[in-house]
């Protein structure tokens, strides 16, 4: 999956150290819990050695984990979130979400349940424990024992949209179809349900021209990184700073916090 997540080059990696890159197989379930033990051990170790550690991602669930830490659900069968993904497979995803509604009405009202993966989620552990999903929620945290001082990047939206449509065209210039190819007798693991993969898969069953699969993957991309400043804009410990940054000012904000 390089193409499609964008792994750093070969320079980039060598100009820093960098931990959980392609670590991991896409057999492999990997929660945001997961990432929150391995990131905590790491970290842990990092501080040993140095005063600072930056941390780098895109998605807030998995930030959040790490700064906050997340609610602890029960284990899930393998089996279980099987049955699950083959159900919606099958039958998509309003059986889920009906199902949801009546076993567990106040997770109904809460998730996004356009999200195949949040309903999933929600009935597994409503199918393993017992209990309802919400039950779960709201609990306890452990004490961090490092600061988090947060820098966000921004810029017109105009600006983001145009390097979305940049993007996307490299990556298919690199060769994100012939990765979709190979990527493809697996693509009903979890991983590859994301942008990039779903729009080229229907692409290669023949339900719309490679011009159209393009086309999508940039709209889907748009729509993502609405979703990612939406949630960010919702934390106020966050120090935005406008594209092109000044870097110097960036490390000054992180000086001042330290």
């Amino acid at each position: 999956m390089s193409i499609g997540t964008a792994v750093p080059s070969a320079e980039e990696l060598k100009a820093a150290e960098h931990y959980f890159i392609q670590h991991r197989s896409i057999h492999e379930n990997y929660s945001a819990g997961d990432f929150e033990k391995e990131a905590l051990a790491k970290l842990r170790k990092l501080f040993e050695k140095y005063d600072k550690v930056v941390m780098v991602g895109g998605s807030g669930l998995y930030l959040k984990a790490v700064f906050e830490g997340l609610d602890h659900f029960p284990e899930i069968k393998p089996e279980t979130r099987e049955n699950l993904n083959r159900a919606y497979q099958k039958n998509g995803l309003l059986s889920l979400v009906e199902e949801l509604q009546k076993a567990d009405p106040e997770s109904f009202e809460k998730i996004d349940l356009s999200n195949p993966q949040r309903v999933i989620r929600a009935l597994e552990v409503l199918r393993e424990s017992g209990k309802a999903y919400s039950t779960f929620l709201n609990q306890p945290k452990d004490k961090r024992f490092f600061k988090p001082i947060k820098i966000g990047l921004t810029a017109e939206r105009q600006i983001i949209y145009d390097r979305i449509e940049k993007r996307v065209d490299l990556m298919m210039e690199e060769g994100l179809l012939e990765e979709a190819k190979k990527l493809e007798p697996n693509r009903n693991v979890q991983a590859l349900n994301t942008v990039g993969y779903k729009e080229l898969f229907s692409y290669l069953d023949g339900e719309i021209s490679l011009e159209t699969a393009v086309e999508e993957i940039k709209k889907n991309t748009r729509r993502f990184a609405k979703r990612q400043l939406t949630w960010f804009r919702k934390d106020n410990q966050i120090k935005w700073f406008e594209q092109p940054a000044d870097f110097e000012k960036v490390i000054e904000e992180v000086e001042s916090q330290s």
